[in-house]
């Protein structure tokens, strides 16, 4: 149990000091990033407890995310595989990194309250200020650059755009491939949206830039460096859970 003052990295340390023969965590998407990354290092399996709020991570993974003690029969009856993980700027990240009005959002105090109504609060202060902010720059898989877009979403392994039954999932989390979309500024001269996959991608900016980092508020200095790690994490899950997400289950019907 964490209490206030805990370190969760030395806790870690602590286990794999001790002979952990693998490493789980019941917590939100950002602890559950730390405690994989370590498993990752020590070639640790991974046990994703959905003990979160949204429980995203778990959600991708197949685990029933309203059955957490039956998630725990990873530990003793788990099927094992391998799937992939992302870093941006050499900090690991599960799900996703998100920049613009997103990552603006997700710095405000009342974010996980009320998330859609601080998004559009936040939404229209960035639409109708003219106070600068950090301007993004990338390049997408045709080209074309995109400047002060209003969100980037980085992902590790891309979202299904086209399952509306299935939307924020992902069918695989083990293409060896980053996911990225960019919503642009309204009047650009292109499709609002850009989706696209790549091993990795470079983010220009003017200033250190609030993201969400798989839904923590953090600050990054750019340029960012976004990359793929295949194949770095062993991940265990119950066999009682499906073990697929729920795109990956409709692509398979």
């Amino acid at each position: 149990m964490l209490g206030p003052t805990d370190d969760l990295v030395t806790l870690i340390a602590i286990a794999v000091d001790n002979g952990a023969d693998a490493l789980g965590m019941a917590g939100g998407d950002g602890s559950l990033a730390t405690v994989a990354a370590a498993a990752a290092e020590h070639d640790l399996p991974f046990i994703c407890l959905p003990a979160g709020t949204r429980n995203h991570f778990a959600l991708d993974l197949g685990i029933v995310r309203h059955d957490l003690l039956g998630a725990l029969d990873a530990f003793t009856a788990g099927l094992e595989r391998r799937i992939d993980m992302a870093e941006v700027n050499g900090r690991p990240f599960l799900n996703n990194i998100s920049l613009g009005v997103y990552g603006d959002a997700v710095q405000r105090s009342g974010y996980r309250d009320a998330k859609l109504q601080t998004m559009l609060d936040t939404l229209h202060e960035v639409l109708s200020s003219t106070a600068p902010t950090p301007e993004l720059l990338l390049t997408d898989d045709l080209a074309r650059r995109h400047t002060s877009p209003l969100v980037v979403l980085v992902s590790n392994n891309a979202y299904a755009l086209d399952q509306p039954l299935a939307l924020g999932s992902r069918p695989r989390l083990d293409t060896g491939r980053l996911g990225i979309i960019v919503l642009d500024q309204l009047g650009a001269k292109r499709p609002p949206v850009s989706a696209w996959s790549a091993p990795s991608i470079e983010i220009a900016a003017t200033a250190p830039l609030p993201a969400g980092l798989d839904g923590e508020a953090v600050t990054l200095l750019p340029p960012l460096h976004c990359t793929t790690r295949p194949a770095a994490l062993r991940v265990r899950i119950s066999r009682h859970h499906p073990g697929a997400s729920p795109s990956a289950l409709l692509s398979s019907r």
